[in-house]
């Protein structure tokens, strides 16, 4: 499981997502990107730093 909270990238944002696999964060981040914070050009920087924030979570059991 991955898991990304936005507010590591954008101070202040509680927005988070985890999934299976790190695509898929990468995508839900990048849409919250646009959609939340206005971002319309998503530079390979911006998807390095959200990459560098995706941290690896264990399932609860």
């Amino acid at each position: 499981m991955k898991e990304f909270h936005c507010g590591s990238l954008v101070p202040g944002c509680e927005w988070h997502t985890r999934a299976e696999e790190e695509a898929e964060v990468m995508r839900r981040a990048v849409e919250h990107m646009r959609e939340t914070h206005g971002e319309t050009i998503i530079r390979e920087t911006m998807i390095e730093a959200i990459r560098s924030r995706i941290d690896k979570v264990r399932d609860a059991a």
